[in-house]
């Protein structure tokens, strides 16, 4: 019978001195259907040793799972249900592997974890397809758990991360050249020089990109510019010249308004003027109009004692002369009124006086 050793560098498991405490737990993993714990981890060598079919390659296995590696191939495994115990099918549907890392070192502790002594990763499979993290206890997402290692530059996918046993020859027979290149894989450097030319070459698209941006800038948005800067100063202008001329309208309008004031104060003075001339010529008329009455009813008195005079034969020359006078007093009192007053004139028919013959 073969005895199969494997050998894990405590680096491998935790970066920087970073240990595994006291508490690895296995529950449903592979060849572990009940829970399983390993304590007494080396901070710096650990070695697994045992018979061949004794489960020490699925602690390696177990370990990788827990970290976050994506590749399950790396875990010899075809997919994620090759992970639980049998594949499911002795009663076992979920695997669940938990390792306690010292966090005693607050040097080389995570960002965001410095004031815990311990960090407990646990990662969760259950069938059909139900995969889960925690840390401390908290759901966590998969890029979280990754972030958390590789804060301490512990990159879990780094191909040369983890040497699995049909390598160790290999590696043993690399020139010097070719273990340089997986040290520095394993060390991250490599990874860095990989983002060192993808930043090169963004940086020189960009660039690039800034050149065209620039180009654009000088042929077609400064003229814009320039063109909208002469637009806006002639709106202001506009604005300005419409603010003075609404302006000056304001100040027309009050002008028109206090001239239309005083034009209608001074037409109220000369209606007032008016309204007294009217009230003089009414009373005027009035006493022309009693005048008027009294000539008449003097005419028909001189009228009424002529015919009587007629009728009697006398004084009835002496009576004519008296009409006659009487009657150019009228027409001369109503020549005055039709000239001062412009009233039409008072005509009054007299009757003739026949005088009789002797």
């Amino acid at each position: 019978m073969r005895i199969e050793e494997l050998v894990i560098e405590g680096s491998l498991i935790a970066h920087s001195s970073r240990r595994v405490s006291d508490t690895y737990g296995l529950l449903g993993f592979k060849s572990y259907p009940v829970r399983t714990q390993i304590t007494g981890w080396d901070p710096s060598f650990n070695a697994i040793t045992g018979l061949n079919g004794s489960g020490k390659s699925n602690i390696l296995d177990a370990i990788c799972f827990v970290l976050g590696i994506t590749n399950v191939t790396s875990m010899r495994a075809q997919n994620q249900q090759d992970l639980i115990y049998k594949r499911g099918q002795a009663g076992v549907t979920k695997a669940s592997v938990t390792i306690v890392f010292d966090n005693s070192d607050r040097s080389n502790s995570p960002v965001g974890f410095e004031n815990q002594k311990e960090i407990t990763v646990t990662r969760q499979i259950a069938l059909p397809n139900v995969s889960k993290y925690l840390i401390n206890g908290h759901k966590a997402q998969q890029h979280q758990v990754h972030g958390l290692f590789q804060s301490v530059q512990l990159n879990v996918n780094n191909p040369n991360f983890l040497i699995m046993q049909g390598r160790i020859t290999k590696v043993l027979n690399m020139r010097p050249q070719e273990i340089l290149g997986m040290v520095e894989e394993a060390a991250g450097t490599r990874m860095f020089e990989d983002r060192k030319e993808k930043a090169k070459k963004t940086m020189g698209k960009k660039d690039r990109r800034v050149q065209e941006l620039t180009a654009n800038l000088v042929e077609e948005i400064t003229p814009k510019l320039d063109r909208l800067r002469e637009e806006k100063r002639a709106f202001l202008q506009f604005q300005k010249s419409r603010t003075e001329l609404e302006k000056i309208n304001r100040v027309l309008r009050a002008w028109e308004w206090a001239e239309s004031q005083k034009r209608v104060e001074e037409k109220k003075a000369e209606i007032a003027a008016k309204e007294k001339e009217k009230d003089g010529m009414n009373k005027a008329n009035a006493k022309l109009a009693k005048e008027v009455a009294a000539a008449e009813k003097d005419v028909e008195t001189v009228k009424a004692q002529r015919e009587k005079e007629m009728k009697k034969g006398g004084k009835f020359k002496k009576l004519e002369e008296d009409v006659g006078e009487r009657e150019k007093a009228l027409v001369k009192i109503k020549t005055q009124v039709d000239i001062k007053y412009g009233l039409d004139s008072v005509c009054m028919v007299l009757l003739p006086i026949r005088v009789p013959v002797s």
